[in-house]
């Protein structure tokens, strides 16, 4: 009894972040959605700014409960700037948690109004969450072949010319890593075999379609690229086999002791244009993340 106490108590240091950010949610999306009908005349960046400056409220307490609640230690490795910046943001994707780590990335560049998510088609139907993230600029796009480039293209010139802040954040292996879905991981290392590209163990062969046309879209807009490195503590056991890494609901019951990020900014002058090369040095950023 007195163990099923102690897991019951350790299963509910999940419930206040879970209640609050979740019950916050609907009130916050009631304010977004009367300003968006109140800035109906009013040019865009005027509605811009204000939503960047509603997310960024939310996101804040996001964070509160994803960093400072959990007591987990943020190391930060390499070159990333103290100021703000467009840019995309290229990140190895293995928990949901990485999605904040885009955001403890870019609050301490005063830029998590900015961030704006690619994501996979099938969010969309997420409650409240899928709709916004559209209107704040996320991007869904679909896998393969039924992936639109033009729309994704006509979206993303849209807010160059409306000259909209953009932090992109872009997980280009399209799906998450874990290590217990094999069938995933044997189908990535088969296809960079077939295309005569290094094999790689701790991450997804990335698709270069999605980084391609945001690039291609945006590189006058652009500032750089951040080439983003995350490794959860845990995730390796003594053998140096890896394990899952921990979901949102595990991370908020710490745990997770400490997130490893690693970034290095790249001059967008340092990126290939043409797409069959941009390929090649996606690639190879992804083996050195592997390494």
């Amino acid at each position: 009894m007195l163990l099923s106490l102690v897991l019951h108590m350790y299963s509910m240091r999940s419930v206040l972040p879970a209640a609050v950010l979740l019950g916050t949610a609907p009130t916050y999306v009631l304010v977004w959605g009367a300003w968006r009908l109140l800035s109906a005349l009013l040019p865009a960046r005027f509605y811009q700014a204000v939503d960047d400056r509603l997310y960024c409220m939310y996101q804040s307490m996001v964070l509160f409960f994803f960093e400072h609640y959990t007591g987990v230690q943020i190391l930060l490795y390499g070159d990333l700037p103290k100021n703000k910046e467009n840019v995309i943001y290229l990140a190895n994707h293995q928990s949901t948690v990485d999605w904040i780590v885009a955001d403890i990335l870019a609050v301490r560049q005063g830029a998590l109004g900015h961030v704006r998510y690619v994501l996979k088609d099938g969010l969309k139907w997420l409650p409240l969450y899928g709709c916004y993230f559209s209107q704040h600029g996320g991007i869904y796009v679909k896998r393969s072949a039924r992936f639109d480039q033009e729309a994704m293209r006509r979206k993303l010139q849209s807010y160059v010319s409306a000259g909209t802040p953009m932090y992109l954040v872009i997980f280009p292996e399209g799906t998450r890593y874990n290590p217990e879905l094999t069938k995933v991981i044997s189908a990535s290392q088969t296809f960079a075999a077939k295309e005569g590209l290094a094999v790689l163990r701790h991450v997804l062969t990335p698709r270069v379609k999605a980084t391609h046309v945001a690039f291609d879209s945006m590189k006058n807009h652009l500032d750089a690229i951040y080439d983003v490195t995350v490794a959860f503590e845990g995730t390796v056991d003594d053998n140096g086999q890896r394990r899952e890494a921990p979901s949102m609901l595990e991370f908020l019951c710490k745990e997770c002791p400490k997130v490893h990020i690693h970034v290095e900014r790249i001059e967008k002058s340092g990126v290939p244009q043409e797409q069959a090369h941009m390929q090649r040095w996606l690639h190879e950023r992804f083996v050195l993340k592997d390494r």
